[in-house]
């Protein structure tokens, strides 16, 4: 069966409850053909997941130009991102610097101004070759990101940045507008700065960690504002690994990570099963997208968004005081 859809924000655009994340194909922390990369996309394509992230950043252009690629005769909801440009050069050490194997020989260039912003837009109908970008979001803004001084003037300079995107949208030209982040703090800082329709916040609101529920998702709530929630793995910790937040997991989330898996296994349920499924208990949650790096990867997720999750799971996971208590969880499966 294919994935469910979730309305995003009060647009009229539709996604599937189940996504995927690209920064993988363009070589983030992982090495990747452009090969397997098509073949990721179109085995997700084939078993109905129609909404793909991608960004510039990924690969420096690479991850767009991989997305486009296979997505350009599909079906598909797509959202790309704003805020880095892409200047000519390549950086002496892309992994070291900036977590890239075998990216585009560019560098990126902040830039959250609305001159650039559309500039970015442009480059990536490029870069993507397609008729339509359907989200624009704004990338990686907020004060761990910057530091709190530059972060500042970034944020200043997202005041016209904001106008240029919500141009595009009252044009037609996007469906959606938001910004991508990894800290709630960002997208509660950017709350007032217009009127948004989506953020999308990757590893803060999972199995491991609920803390949005206490001002971020009350705050969307009210304001109509979608989650897509990316990182639904905290970086790898909720598939076995032992990396959360793109390094290696302290003593203390180890342990809390191995009781979680305890009490999916009494469940007869895969861990990573339930940290797909978890995040849309909440109807503020519009998409889960989790990268893969590999078609296995990628015929493993498509199987653990089948596997049926019983409700004592979830009501033993608050009982053992794993999940915050005022967590909404599913009531059936989310996403098939």
């Amino acid at each position: 069966m294919p994935p469910k859809t979730r309305r995003l924000g009060q647009t009229d655009l539709t996604v599937t409850t189940l996504g995927i994340g690209t920064a993988p194909l363009g070589g983030n922390f992982a090495e990747i053909t452009n090969t397997e990369a098509l073949a990721i996309i179109n085995l997700a394509l084939d078993a109905g997941v129609t909404f793909i992230d991608t960004a510039p950043f990924y690969g420096f252009g690479r991850s767009e130009r991989a997305t486009g690629d296979a997505i350009r005769c599909r079906d598909y909801s797509l959202s790309t991102k704003v805020g880095r440009l892409l200047a000519p050069g390549a950086l002496a050490n892309p992994f070291a610097d900036a977590g890239m194997i075998d990216p585009l020989p560019f560098h990126p260039v902040y830039d959250y101004s609305y001159d650039a912003v559309m500039r970015s837009f442009e480059d990536s109908q490029q870069r993507l070759g397609l008729k339509r970008i359907d989200i624009l979001l704004a990338h990686d803004i907020g004060d761990m990101q910057h530091g709190r001084e530059e972060n500042a003037r970034h944020m200043k300079d997202l005041e016209s940045g904001y106008r240029a995107m919500d141009d595009l949208r009252r044009n037609g030209h996007v469906k959606a507008i938001g910004i991508g982040v990894n800290e709630v703090k960002a997208c509660l800082d950017v709350m007032e700065t217009g009127d948004w329709d989506t953020f999308l916040l990757a590893g803060r609101y999972t199995l491991l960690e609920q803390t949005p529920l206490d001002d971020l998702l009350p705050a969307c709530q009210a304001k109509g504002i979608s989650l897509i929630i990316g990182g639904p793995f905290n970086s790898g910790i909720l598939v076995g690994r032992d990396t959360w937040n793109y390094a290696k997991a302290p003593a203390d989330v180890l342990a809390k990570a191995a009781r979680i898996e305890t009490i999916c296994r009494d469940h007869n349920t895969p861990m990573p099963a339930a940290a797909l499924a978890f995040p849309l208990g909440h109807d503020r949650v519009a998409s889960v997208i989790p990268g893969t790096r590999s078609t296995s990867e990628m015929q493993d997720i498509l199987t653990w968004a089948a596997h049926p999750i019983p409700d004592t799971l979830w009501s033993d996971l608050k009982s053992a005081g794993l999940l915050h208590p005022d967590t909404p969880t599913p009531e059936q499966n989310p996403l098939l």
